[in-house]
Protein backbone atom coordinates (compact mmCIF):
# COMPACT_ATOMS: atom_id res chain seq x y z
CA UNK A 1 0.00 0.00 0.00
CA UNK A 2 2.91 2.17 1.18
CA UNK A 3 4.51 1.43 -2.54
CA UNK A 4 1.72 2.14 -4.51
CA UNK A 5 1.31 5.43 -2.48
CA UNK A 6 4.67 6.35 -3.59
CA UNK A 7 4.13 5.69 -7.07
CA UNK A 8 0.49 7.93 -7.22
CA UNK A 9 2.15 10.89 -5.67
CA UNK A 10 5.37 10.33 -8.12
CA UNK A 11 3.15 10.34 -11.10
CA UNK A 12 1.18 13.75 -9.73
CA UNK A 13 4.89 15.06 -9.47
CA UNK A 14 5.74 14.21 -13.12
CA UNK A 15 2.39 15.50 -14.30
CA UNK A 16 2.76 18.76 -12.61
CA UNK A 17 6.01 18.73 -13.96
CA UNK A 18 4.97 18.51 -17.36
CA UNK A 19 2.39 21.21 -16.81
CA UNK A 20 4.48 23.71 -16.06
CA UNK A 21 7.20 22.89 -18.55
CA UNK A 22 4.08 23.29 -20.95
CA UNK A 23 3.27 26.60 -19.54
CA UNK A 24 6.83 27.91 -19.76
CA UNK A 25 6.60 27.72 -23.44
CA UNK A 26 6.82 31.41 -25.17
CA UNK A 27 3.79 32.44 -27.36
CA UNK A 28 4.54 34.16 -30.28
CA UNK A 29 2.83 35.42 -33.42
CA UNK A 30 3.48 36.93 -37.36
CA UNK A 31 1.07 38.29 -39.37
CA UNK A 32 1.83 38.70 -43.21
CA UNK A 33 0.09 40.91 -45.58
CA UNK A 34 0.69 39.72 -49.15
CA UNK A 35 -0.77 42.95 -51.24
CA UNK A 36 -3.91 42.80 -52.91
CA UNK A 37 -4.71 39.13 -54.27
CA UNK A 38 -8.65 37.52 -54.43
CA UNK A 39 -9.55 34.25 -52.60
CA UNK A 40 -10.29 32.68 -56.44
CA UNK A 41 -6.62 33.21 -57.79
CA UNK A 42 -5.12 32.02 -54.32
CA UNK A 43 -7.08 29.13 -54.42
CA UNK A 44 -6.35 27.66 -58.15
CA UNK A 45 -2.49 28.51 -58.14
CA UNK A 46 0.59 26.64 -57.02
CA UNK A 47 1.06 27.92 -53.55
CA UNK A 48 2.70 24.61 -51.82
CA UNK A 49 3.65 26.37 -48.95
CA UNK A 50 0.74 28.27 -47.85
CA UNK A 51 -1.19 24.70 -48.42
CA UNK A 52 1.47 23.03 -46.09
CA UNK A 53 0.79 25.40 -43.55
CA UNK A 54 -3.48 25.01 -44.31
CA UNK A 55 -2.65 21.54 -43.24
CA UNK A 56 -1.32 22.13 -40.38
CA UNK A 57 -3.92 24.58 -39.50
CA UNK A 58 -6.77 25.86 -41.66
CA UNK A 59 -7.54 27.86 -45.06
CA UNK A 60 -10.53 29.96 -44.52
CA UNK A 61 -12.42 32.60 -47.06
CA UNK A 62 -12.39 36.08 -45.49
CA UNK A 63 -13.62 39.79 -46.60
CA UNK A 64 -12.55 43.28 -46.15
CA UNK A 65 -14.65 46.14 -46.75
CA UNK A 66 -16.94 46.78 -43.75
CA UNK A 67 -20.36 46.25 -44.11
CA UNK A 68 -21.75 47.13 -47.45
CA UNK A 69 -23.73 49.79 -47.81
CA UNK A 70 -23.72 50.47 -43.95
CA UNK A 71 -21.76 52.88 -41.60
CA UNK A 72 -18.72 50.94 -41.57
CA UNK A 73 -18.47 50.27 -45.53
CA UNK A 74 -14.27 50.50 -46.32
CA UNK A 75 -12.98 51.23 -49.78
CA UNK A 76 -10.85 47.79 -50.48
CA UNK A 77 -7.65 49.72 -50.49
CA UNK A 78 -4.33 49.15 -49.36
CA UNK A 79 -3.80 51.10 -46.28
CA UNK A 80 -7.19 51.26 -45.71
CA UNK A 81 -6.93 46.91 -45.00
CA UNK A 82 -3.54 47.12 -43.48
CA UNK A 83 -5.41 49.51 -40.71
CA UNK A 84 -8.40 47.17 -40.19
CA UNK A 85 -6.19 44.57 -39.74
CA UNK A 86 -4.43 46.62 -36.96
CA UNK A 87 -7.17 48.07 -35.00
CA UNK A 88 -9.07 45.68 -35.61
CA UNK A 89 -11.62 48.47 -36.54
CA UNK A 90 -13.13 49.57 -40.09
CA UNK A 91 -12.68 52.92 -41.57
CA UNK A 92 -15.39 54.77 -39.93
CA UNK A 93 -13.22 54.70 -36.50
CA UNK A 94 -9.85 54.03 -37.67
CA UNK A 95 -10.36 57.19 -40.77
CA UNK A 96 -7.50 55.79 -43.02
CA UNK A 97 -9.22 56.44 -45.98
CA UNK A 98 -6.87 56.05 -48.70
CA UNK A 99 -2.65 54.82 -49.37
CA UNK A 100 -1.83 59.17 -48.20
CA UNK A 101 -3.06 58.11 -44.50
CA UNK A 102 -3.92 61.86 -43.97
CA UNK A 103 -4.87 61.78 -40.23
CA UNK A 104 -5.52 58.36 -38.86
CA UNK A 105 -7.68 58.42 -35.17
CA UNK A 106 -4.96 56.88 -32.76
CA UNK A 107 -7.85 56.47 -30.58
CA UNK A 108 -8.02 53.22 -31.75
CA UNK A 109 -5.05 51.78 -30.93
CA UNK A 110 -3.18 49.29 -33.37
CA UNK A 111 -2.29 46.07 -31.95
CA UNK A 112 1.59 46.98 -31.64
CA UNK A 113 0.28 49.14 -29.02
CA UNK A 114 -1.97 47.19 -27.47
CA UNK A 115 0.91 44.50 -27.16
CA UNK A 116 3.04 46.77 -26.19
CA UNK A 117 0.83 47.58 -23.39
CA UNK A 118 0.24 44.68 -22.59
CA UNK A 119 4.12 43.52 -21.92
CA UNK A 120 6.31 46.44 -22.14
CA UNK A 121 9.42 44.15 -22.31
CA UNK A 122 8.52 42.00 -25.16
CA UNK A 123 9.85 42.31 -28.60
CA UNK A 124 7.79 43.46 -31.64
CA UNK A 125 9.57 43.60 -35.37
CA UNK A 126 8.05 45.41 -38.95
CA UNK A 127 9.69 43.99 -42.49
CA UNK A 128 7.93 45.76 -45.32
CA UNK A 129 9.10 47.51 -48.04
CA UNK A 130 6.42 50.85 -47.46
CA UNK A 131 7.71 53.05 -44.31
CA UNK A 132 4.43 54.54 -43.64
CA UNK A 133 3.57 51.07 -42.40
CA UNK A 134 5.65 52.20 -39.31
CA UNK A 135 5.80 55.98 -39.31
CA UNK A 136 2.01 56.79 -39.89
CA UNK A 137 0.26 53.69 -39.05
CA UNK A 138 1.84 51.88 -36.19
CA UNK A 139 3.10 56.00 -35.72
CA UNK A 140 6.84 55.15 -34.41
CA UNK A 141 7.24 57.63 -31.66
CA UNK A 142 4.80 59.18 -32.13
CA UNK A 143 2.82 61.11 -28.91
CA UNK A 144 -0.70 60.59 -30.11
CA UNK A 145 -0.28 56.75 -31.14
CA UNK A 146 1.78 56.11 -27.92
CA UNK A 147 5.01 56.19 -28.10
CA UNK A 148 5.75 52.99 -29.05
CA UNK A 149 8.65 51.96 -31.08
CA UNK A 150 9.35 48.66 -33.32
CA UNK A 151 12.07 46.64 -31.75
CA UNK A 152 13.02 45.83 -34.80
CA UNK A 153 12.30 47.63 -38.02
CA UNK A 154 13.46 46.58 -41.50
CA UNK A 155 11.69 49.22 -44.15
CA UNK A 156 12.62 52.08 -46.36
CA UNK A 157 13.47 50.13 -48.96
CA UNK A 158 11.43 51.86 -51.55
CA UNK A 159 13.55 54.99 -50.93
CA UNK A 160 17.07 53.09 -52.14
CA UNK A 161 17.37 53.39 -55.48
CA UNK A 162 20.75 52.65 -55.43
CA UNK A 163 20.43 49.21 -54.30
CA UNK A 164 16.95 48.97 -55.94
CA UNK A 165 17.69 51.05 -58.74
CA UNK A 166 13.63 51.55 -60.14
CA UNK A 167 13.12 49.31 -63.55
CA UNK A 168 10.18 49.99 -66.38
CA UNK A 169 8.74 46.71 -65.01
CA UNK A 170 8.86 47.29 -61.31
CA UNK A 171 10.98 43.76 -61.14
CA UNK A 172 12.17 45.80 -58.12
CA UNK A 173 9.35 45.67 -55.91
CA UNK A 174 10.31 41.73 -56.20
CA UNK A 175 13.83 41.95 -55.22
CA UNK A 176 12.56 44.17 -52.20
CA UNK A 177 10.04 41.77 -51.28
CA UNK A 178 13.51 39.41 -51.03
CA UNK A 179 14.96 41.67 -48.97
CA UNK A 180 11.97 42.32 -46.69
CA UNK A 181 11.48 38.48 -46.24
CA UNK A 182 15.59 37.65 -45.91
CA UNK A 183 15.78 40.12 -43.14
CA UNK A 184 12.12 38.58 -41.67
CA UNK A 185 13.85 35.15 -41.68
CA UNK A 186 16.81 35.98 -40.35
CA UNK A 187 15.21 38.22 -37.30
CA UNK A 188 12.91 35.42 -36.42
CA UNK A 189 15.72 32.62 -36.51
CA UNK A 190 18.14 34.68 -34.39
CA UNK A 191 16.21 37.15 -32.42
CA UNK A 192 12.34 35.77 -32.09
CA UNK A 193 10.89 38.63 -31.82
CA UNK A 194 7.21 38.08 -29.89
CA UNK A 195 5.33 40.21 -32.47
CA UNK A 196 5.69 40.73 -36.12
CA UNK A 197 4.38 42.10 -38.87
CA UNK A 198 5.81 41.20 -42.51
CA UNK A 199 4.13 43.35 -45.83
CA UNK A 200 5.02 42.03 -49.34
CA UNK A 201 3.88 44.21 -52.15
CA UNK A 202 5.19 42.63 -55.36
CA UNK A 203 1.53 40.84 -55.95
CA UNK A 204 -0.58 44.19 -55.83
CA UNK A 205 2.37 46.00 -58.36
CA UNK A 206 1.42 43.23 -60.73
CA UNK A 207 -2.11 42.72 -60.67
CA UNK A 208 -2.42 46.71 -60.97
CA UNK A 209 0.46 46.28 -64.51
CA UNK A 210 -0.84 43.49 -66.08
CA UNK A 211 -4.28 42.44 -64.12
CA UNK A 212 -5.44 38.72 -64.32
CA UNK A 213 -2.06 37.60 -66.17
CA UNK A 214 0.66 34.94 -66.21
CA UNK A 215 2.77 38.11 -64.97
CA UNK A 216 0.20 38.48 -61.82
CA UNK A 217 0.41 34.51 -61.06
CA UNK A 218 4.06 34.58 -61.06
CA UNK A 219 4.47 37.45 -58.28
CA UNK A 220 1.92 35.43 -56.59
CA UNK A 221 4.03 32.01 -56.69
CA UNK A 222 7.17 34.09 -55.66
CA UNK A 223 5.32 35.26 -52.35
CA UNK A 224 4.20 31.63 -51.85
CA UNK A 225 8.27 30.76 -51.94
CA UNK A 226 8.98 33.60 -49.86
CA UNK A 227 6.50 32.86 -47.05
CA UNK A 228 8.04 29.61 -47.14
CA UNK A 229 11.37 30.92 -45.93
CA UNK A 230 9.60 32.27 -43.27
CA UNK A 231 7.94 29.48 -42.40
CA UNK A 232 11.31 27.74 -41.93
CA UNK A 233 12.60 29.82 -39.63
CA UNK A 234 9.37 29.68 -37.49
CA UNK A 235 9.69 25.77 -37.07
CA UNK A 236 13.63 26.41 -36.92
CA UNK A 237 12.45 28.29 -33.82
CA UNK A 238 9.57 25.80 -31.98
CA UNK A 239 12.07 22.48 -32.67
CA UNK A 240 15.18 24.07 -30.67
CA UNK A 241 13.14 26.37 -28.62
CA UNK A 242 10.78 26.21 -26.08
CA UNK A 243 8.25 28.29 -28.24
CA UNK A 244 4.65 28.14 -29.39
CA UNK A 245 4.67 30.11 -32.97
CA UNK A 246 1.32 31.50 -34.57
CA UNK A 247 0.98 32.27 -38.24
CA UNK A 248 -1.50 34.29 -40.07
CA UNK A 249 -1.34 34.99 -43.87
CA UNK A 250 -3.59 37.26 -45.54
CA UNK A 251 -4.38 39.71 -48.17
CA UNK A 252 -6.05 43.62 -47.69
CA UNK A 253 -8.25 43.00 -51.21
CA UNK A 254 -9.23 41.54 -53.58
CA UNK A 255 -9.30 42.74 -57.44
CA UNK A 256 -12.36 44.04 -59.95
CA UNK A 257 -13.76 41.04 -61.92
CA UNK A 258 -13.53 42.55 -65.26
CA UNK A 259 -9.80 42.76 -65.80
CA UNK A 260 -8.25 42.27 -62.31
CA UNK A 261 -6.01 45.48 -62.53
CA UNK A 262 -8.28 47.19 -60.26
CA UNK A 263 -10.14 47.64 -56.70
CA UNK A 264 -11.50 50.18 -54.53
CA UNK A 265 -14.84 49.39 -54.80
CA UNK A 266 -17.02 47.12 -53.16
CA UNK A 267 -18.06 44.48 -55.71
CA UNK A 268 -17.67 40.86 -54.92
CA UNK A 269 -14.34 40.19 -56.09
CA UNK A 270 -13.12 43.24 -54.63
CA UNK A 271 -14.46 42.16 -50.77
CA UNK A 272 -13.06 38.66 -51.24
CA UNK A 273 -10.55 37.78 -49.70
CA UNK A 274 -8.72 35.08 -47.70
CA UNK A 275 -6.68 33.97 -44.64
CA UNK A 276 -4.28 30.89 -43.69
CA UNK A 277 -3.45 29.84 -40.03
CA UNK A 278 -1.32 27.24 -38.56
CA UNK A 279 -3.66 27.61 -35.69
CA UNK A 280 -6.38 24.31 -35.02
CA UNK A 281 -8.86 24.21 -34.26
CA UNK A 282 -10.29 27.78 -34.57
CA UNK A 283 -13.70 28.18 -33.21
CA UNK A 284 -17.26 28.15 -34.15
CA UNK A 285 -17.13 31.60 -35.11
CA UNK A 286 -14.52 30.35 -37.81
CA UNK A 287 -16.87 27.42 -38.77
CA UNK A 288 -19.87 29.03 -39.74
CA UNK A 289 -18.94 32.61 -40.32
CA UNK A 290 -17.32 34.50 -42.78
CA UNK A 291 -14.11 35.90 -41.21
CA UNK A 292 -13.33 40.08 -41.53
CA UNK A 293 -9.85 41.22 -41.67
CA UNK A 294 -10.50 43.36 -38.25
CA UNK A 295 -10.89 39.10 -36.92
CA UNK A 296 -7.09 38.47 -36.87
CA UNK A 297 -6.05 40.94 -34.16
CA UNK A 298 -8.49 39.58 -31.69
CA UNK A 299 -7.04 36.40 -32.01
CA UNK A 300 -3.91 37.09 -32.21
CA UNK A 301 -4.40 39.02 -28.82
CA UNK A 302 -5.86 35.74 -27.41
CA UNK A 303 -3.26 33.28 -28.70
CA UNK A 304 -0.96 36.23 -26.76
CA UNK A 305 -2.87 36.83 -23.89
CA UNK A 306 -2.83 40.03 -24.49
CA UNK A 307 -5.90 41.66 -22.54
CA UNK A 308 -7.97 45.12 -23.14
CA UNK A 309 -9.95 47.23 -21.07
CA UNK A 310 -13.34 47.26 -21.39
CA UNK A 311 -13.60 50.70 -23.39
CA UNK A 312 -11.04 48.88 -26.12
CA UNK A 313 -13.21 45.94 -26.31
CA UNK A 314 -16.03 47.78 -26.80
CA UNK A 315 -14.96 49.41 -29.72
CA UNK A 316 -13.50 46.38 -31.70
CA UNK A 317 -14.87 45.41 -34.65
CA UNK A 318 -13.63 42.14 -34.84
CA UNK A 319 -13.97 38.56 -32.90
CA UNK A 320 -11.52 36.04 -32.41
CA UNK A 321 -11.25 32.74 -34.41
CA UNK A 322 -9.42 31.41 -31.33
CA UNK A 323 -10.93 30.05 -28.48
CA UNK A 324 -14.51 30.09 -26.91
CA UNK A 325 -16.55 32.57 -28.16
CA UNK A 326 -20.46 33.92 -27.00
CA UNK A 327 -21.54 35.89 -29.77
CA UNK A 328 -21.42 37.27 -33.01
CA UNK A 329 -23.95 39.16 -35.81
CA UNK A 330 -24.73 42.05 -34.01
CA UNK A 331 -27.48 44.16 -34.67
CA UNK A 332 -29.67 47.03 -33.81
CA UNK A 333 -32.56 48.64 -35.29
CA UNK A 334 -34.28 52.14 -33.80
CA UNK A 335 -38.04 51.22 -33.50
CA UNK A 336 -40.03 53.84 -31.89
CA UNK A 337 -38.30 54.90 -28.72
CA UNK A 338 -36.85 51.36 -28.81
CA UNK A 339 -33.26 49.82 -29.78
CA UNK A 340 -34.26 45.83 -30.92
CA UNK A 341 -31.22 44.85 -30.42
CA UNK A 342 -29.79 41.29 -31.85
CA UNK A 343 -27.29 38.95 -32.07
CA UNK A 344 -26.31 35.14 -32.80
CA UNK A 345 -25.40 32.78 -29.33
CA UNK A 346 -22.18 30.69 -30.46
CA UNK A 347 -21.79 29.48 -26.96
CA UNK A 348 -25.26 28.45 -24.85
CA UNK A 349 -23.56 29.73 -21.15
CA UNK A 350 -24.41 32.54 -19.33
CA UNK A 351 -26.05 35.91 -19.76
CA UNK A 352 -25.55 38.60 -21.93
CA UNK A 353 -25.22 42.24 -20.58
CA UNK A 354 -26.35 45.28 -23.46
CA UNK A 355 -24.74 48.48 -22.64
CA UNK A 356 -25.68 51.69 -24.48
CA UNK A 357 -24.05 55.38 -25.18
CA UNK A 358 -25.60 58.16 -26.71
CA UNK A 359 -22.28 59.97 -27.14
CA UNK A 360 -19.01 58.80 -29.20
CA UNK A 361 -16.66 60.68 -27.47
CA UNK A 362 -13.96 57.59 -27.78
CA UNK A 363 -13.20 58.88 -30.92
CA UNK A 364 -12.10 62.31 -29.23
CA UNK A 365 -10.38 59.91 -26.83
CA UNK A 366 -12.66 60.54 -24.12
CA UNK A 367 -14.82 58.22 -22.66
CA UNK A 368 -18.81 56.89 -23.72
CA UNK A 369 -21.17 57.47 -20.65
CA UNK A 370 -22.57 53.06 -21.15
CA UNK A 371 -25.76 52.75 -19.63
CA UNK A 372 -26.60 48.88 -19.24
CA UNK A 373 -29.79 48.35 -20.04
CA UNK A 374 -30.29 44.88 -20.12
CA UNK A 375 -28.74 41.60 -18.99
CA UNK A 376 -30.92 38.26 -20.85
CA UNK A 377 -29.52 34.76 -21.45
CA UNK A 378 -27.63 34.63 -24.60
CA UNK A 379 -29.84 31.65 -25.72
CA UNK A 380 -32.32 34.47 -26.24
CA UNK A 381 -30.33 36.31 -29.01
CA UNK A 382 -32.98 39.07 -29.02
CA UNK A 383 -33.73 42.21 -26.51
CA UNK A 384 -36.14 45.02 -27.05
CA UNK A 385 -34.29 48.11 -25.10
CA UNK A 386 -36.34 51.51 -24.28
CA UNK A 387 -33.89 54.16 -24.68
CA UNK A 388 -36.86 56.81 -24.67
CA UNK A 389 -34.46 58.52 -21.38
CA UNK A 390 -31.73 58.71 -23.78
CA UNK A 391 -33.28 60.80 -26.64
CA UNK A 392 -30.34 60.77 -29.85
CA UNK A 393 -29.84 60.22 -33.42
CA UNK A 394 -26.68 58.18 -32.88
CA UNK A 395 -26.44 55.30 -30.41
CA UNK A 396 -23.19 53.03 -29.47
CA UNK A 397 -24.62 49.05 -28.33
CA UNK A 398 -22.48 47.16 -26.57
CA UNK A 399 -23.42 43.26 -26.75
CA UNK A 400 -21.37 42.17 -23.70
CA UNK A 401 -21.54 37.96 -23.79
CA UNK A 402 -19.22 35.69 -21.09
CA UNK A 403 -16.34 35.58 -23.68
CA UNK A 404 -16.27 38.10 -26.28
CA UNK A 405 -18.28 41.56 -26.68
CA UNK A 406 -19.29 42.76 -30.01
CA UNK A 407 -20.73 46.43 -30.94
CA UNK A 408 -23.48 48.06 -33.54
CA UNK A 409 -23.80 51.79 -34.16
CA UNK A 410 -27.52 53.05 -34.64
CA UNK A 411 -27.08 56.05 -37.12
CA UNK A 412 -30.51 57.54 -37.84
CA UNK A 413 -30.82 60.02 -40.38
CA UNK A 414 -32.34 63.32 -40.19
CA UNK A 415 -36.24 64.40 -40.77
CA UNK A 416 -36.16 66.60 -44.34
Amino acid sequence: MQKSTKLTLAGLFLLATLSVSAQTRSKKAVFIIADGIPADVIEKLNTPNLKLIAQQGTYLRAHVGGEKGGYSQTPTISANGYNSLLTSTWVNKHNVWGNDIKAPNYNYWNIFRMFKNAYPNKKTAIFSSWTDNRTKLIGDKLPAAGNIHPDYAYDGYELDTVKFPHDKLSNYMHLIDEQVVTSAAATIKDKAPDLSWVYLEFTDDMGHRYGDSPQYYDAIEKMDAQVGRIWQAIQYREKNFKEDWLIFITTDHGRDEQTGSGHGGQSTRQRSTWMVTNYKPLNNYAKYYTPGIVDITPSINSFLNVKLPAAQLREVDGISLIGQVSVAEPGANFVQGALDVSWKALNPQGKVKIWVAATNNYKEGQPDDYKLLAEVPVTKEHALIDVKSLPSKFYKVCIEGEFNTVNRWVVLEEKK
